[in-house]
């Protein structure tokens, strides 16, 4: 018993070290390599490229959690994620994410276009000017941002069509509505959305004609030093506004002496 005892152990070490000697066997089946996420990145620009948007999401939606926080192509991930979204028609996920590039890769290549395509997003959801100026107001404010961080960039210049549209809409409503006040001799009211116009929209059409309102309002009231100084910056930066001699005529110096 005890003699066969001792060969069932033998063969069982035999059996154990020649499947562990077979080069042909492995204990454990290896996991596969993992996948090059900058192989994924090139496939989901070509998918992207094809305009097949959805397919190229969801592949650069994974390569985010894939790409470290100090590599390049993080920032390319993020913005063409956030571009897929603008080209689907999702426009507040789309200002959302480009925003968030244009903060995270300040320094990036990316980040000038990211802030382009946040105010085209915030422009694409202004379907009712008339009524809320919130989504216009956003992107004129994000054009405006894109100007004073990087304004020799290729991405401010295509802005700048925006901006001189925008704001002379604003300016244009402003203005409307003080003319609406004016009419009706609430110059009081009036003067704060003419204000507005200059102060807010300084290079739009309708800001020599805010100014000549302004001046017409401070008339009524008797504002006589406000009306001066009005008109004094008319002539400065405005001397060819139309019917600027009728709202400021200009005053002959009584002390002169006559040759």
């Amino acid at each position: 018993m005890r003699q066969q005892r001792i060969l069932e152990v033998l063969a069982c070490g035999l059996l154990v070290a020649g499947v562990a000697c077979h080069p042909g066997r492995r204990s454990a089946k290896q996991p596969p390599p993992a996948p090059d996420p900058a192989v994924g990145l090139d496939q989901a620009m070509q998918q992207f490229r094809r305009g097949d948007f959805r397919h190229a999401q969801l592949g650069l939606q994974r390569l985010t959690y894939e790409f470290g926080p100090s590599q390049p192509q993080l920032a390319q991930t993020r913005y063409y994620l956030a571009e897929c979204s603008f080209q689907m028609g999702e426009y507040v996920q789309a200002a959302s994410d480009f925003r968030k590039v244009a903060d995270d890769f300040s320094t990036s290549e990316y980040a000038p276009t990211a802030l382009l395509r946040a105010g085209d997003a915030n422009l694409k959801l202004w379907h009712r000017p008339e009524l809320d100026p919130s989504y216009g107001e956003t992107a004129l404010a994000i054009y405006q941002e894109l100007a004073a961080r990087y304004p020799e960039s290729e991405a401010a210049g295509r802005a700048r069509p925006h901006v001189q549209r925008l704001e002379n809409q604003f300016a244009e409503k402003s203005y409307k509505t003080g003319l609406f006040y004016f009419r009706r001799k609430a110059f009081d009211s009036a003067i704060i959305y003419f204000k507005d116009v200059i102060a807010n929209y300084p290079r739009a059409a309708r800001a020599p004609d805010a100014l000549l309102r302004l001046v017409d309002s401070y008339q009524a009231i008797g504002y006589k030093e406000e009306k001066q100084e009005t008109c004094a910056h008319l002539r400065r930066y405005y001397p060819n506004a139309a019917q600027l001699d009728r709202s400021c005529p200009v005053v002959a110096d009584s002390s002169a002496t006559p040759s």
